[in-house]
C-alpha cells in the first residue's frame, strides 16, 4: 500500500533569479566530473614536473639525429605516409591534366556563350544582340476589310504610339492628350494639317513627355546595369580560362620533365637539355 500513496515529487534547486548571469546551478554530479578531471591534469603535471627534474643532460640517443620538433615544440612523428613510386606520380599528374583539360573545355565553352550575349561596338561601348535596329527581324501584319482601309491606315493611331517608337521592341511610349476630334473629317487634308501650338504645349502632353522621358531614362540604367554585369562576368570566364590553361601547361611541363623528354634548371642554377641520339 505504500507504493500506492502519492508522493512528492523532489526537485533540484534551480539557479537564483540574481545569479541567472553565471548560467546554470552547477550540481554534484557536475562538481564530480569537474573534480575528477582537474585531478588527473594534477598527477600528470606532477609526473611531469619529476621527470624534468631527473632529466640527463647529457642523454643521447640515434633517435634524436632523425626525429624533428615543431615550431612550438612539439615533436613530429611519422604519420605512415609512403613515397609514391616514380611511374604513380606520372599517372596521377595524367589524371590531374585530363581534368584541367576538361575543366577548360567547358570555361572555354562558357567564355564563348557570353561573347555571343555581347558584341563589342565602338570604342567600349557595348550592344546587346536583338535589341538594335539592325539586329530587329520581328514583324508586325495587320490584316485589313478592304484596300481602301489599307491606304487609310495610320499605324500612330491604330497601336496609340509615337513614331519614333513603332520600330523599336522596347521604350514606346504611347501618345497621351491628342485630341483626336480636333482632325479634319476629310483623312487625307486632316493628315496634311498640323496641330496647333496651343494643343502640343498642352499640360497633358507636358506630363506625357516628361513621363516618357523618365521612363526612358529608367530604362537605359536598367540596360546599362545589365551590361555592366555581362561585362564583369565574361572578364571572370577569361580570367579562370586563363588560369586554368596556365595550369595545364604547368603539368605539362612537370610531366615532360618527370619522363626526361626536355631539359631544365638544376637547384644550382645550372641549365640542362636531354640530348638526341645522332642518327
Amino acid at each position: 500500500m505504500r507504493n500506492a500513496v502519492q508522493r512528492r515529487n523532489h526537485r533540484e534547486r534551480a539557479q537564483p533569479l540574481e545569479r541567472q548571469k553565471w548560467g546554470v546551478l552547477e550540481k554534484h554530479k557536475d562538481y564530480s566530473l569537474r573534480a575528477k578531471d582537474y585531478n588527473e591534469k594534477k598527477k600528470r603535471l606532477k609526473i611531469l614536473r619529476q621527470k624534468a627534474a631527473e632529466r640527463n643532460p647529457d642523454e643521447f640517443h640515434f633517435g634524436m639525429m632523425s626525429s624533428r620538433t615543431h615550431r612550438g615544440g612539439q615533436k613530429l612523428g611519422d604519420r605512415g605516409n609512403k613515397a609514391l613510386s616514380h611511374e604513380a606520380v606520372k599517372l596521377l599528374k595524367t589524371q590531374d591534366a585530363g581534368y584541367l583539360r576538361t575543366m577548360a573545355q567547358k570555361a572555354r565553352k562558357e567564355r564563348e556563350r557570353l561573347e555571343q550575349d555581347l558584341l563589342l561596338g565602338e570604342g567600349k561601348a557595348v550592344r546587346v544582340l536583338g535589341q538594335s535596329a539592325e539586329d530587329t527581324v520581328g514583324q508586325h501584319t495587320m490584316f485589313v476589310e478592304s484596300r481602301e482601309e489599307q491606304r487609310h491606315f495610320d499605324p500612330e493611331e491604330r497601336f496609340g504610339r509615337a513614331e519614333k517608337g513603332l520600330g523599336g521592341i522596347y521604350n514606346r511610349p504611347r501618345i497621351v492628350g491628342i485630341d483626336h476630334s480636333t482632325r479634319n473629317e476629310d483623312t487625307d487634308e486632316g493628315r496634311d494639317s498640323k496641330p496647333t501650338p496651343a494643343a502640343i504645349k498642352s499640360k497633358r502632353v507636358l506630363e506625357a513627355e516628361l513621363q516618357a522621358r523618365k521612363d526612358e531614362k529608367a530604362q537605359r540604367r536598367l540596360h546599362q546595369r545589365a551590361e555592366d554585369a555581362r561585362r564583369h562576368k565574361l572578364q571572370a570566364a577569361k580570367a579562370r580560362e586563363r588560369d586554368l590553361m596556365a595550369a595545364e601547361q604547368e603539368l605539362d611541363l612537370q610531366r615532360a620533365r618527370m619522363s626526361n623528354s626536355i631539359g631544365g634548371v638544376t637547384r644550382h642554377g645550372v641549365q640542362w637539355k636531354v640530348k638526341e641520339r645522332k642518327r
